[in-house]
């Protein structure tokens, strides 16, 4: 339904450009995703598998990346906007802080369940964030426009 809306749906598809978004989803997210999934479901079922179990653990790789595609376009504009800036990094902030609650309550609660993929994938996540994140402080200390450094030379 989003990638519909965001693609489709006036006036949101109005500020949609095909042309800058070149990730190739299916071959560098969906599908490793997929793989990797049923690998470690299989692994961590012992060879018995469960369709929601394995949906889940594939929705769990998805996620972990799914900021990928934003964070390139962003690379390659430079300029981030304001409104984009702070959404980027109070998003990412939120993975952070999810690992503080995984944490605090491995301490705190007598029956918790630690599952390695959540954590492992929480960890990506967030360190998919970090450049972003160093960038961000930066400008907002600087108190200037919030840019990206580039590989490309102008």
């Amino acid at each position: 339904l989003v990638i519909y809306m965001i693609k489709f749906s006036k006036p949101i598809s109005s500020t949609y450009d095909k042309a800058q978004d070149t990730f190739r989803h299916w071959v560098f997210a969906v599908a490793p995703c997929g793989v990797i999934a049923v690998i470690t479901h299989l692994i961590g079922s012992g060879l018995k598998p469960n369709l929601i179990e394995l949906l889940w653990t594939f929705s769990i790789y998805l996620e972990s990346i799914a900021i990928l595609p934003q964070l390139i376009l962003l690379q390659r504009y430079r300029e981030v906007e304001n409104l984009t800036g702070n959404y980027i990094f109070f998003m990412g902030a939120y993975r952070g802080l999810y690992i503080l609650n995984w944490i605090y309550r491995s301490y705190h609660e007598a029956f918790y369940h630690h599952h390695f993929v959540v954590y492992f994938c929480g960890v990506l996540q967030t360190l998919l964030y970090a450049d972003f994140f160093y960038y961000y402080v930066k400008s907002k200390a600087k108190g200037g426009k919030f840019s990206l450094p580039t590989a490309h030379t102008n």
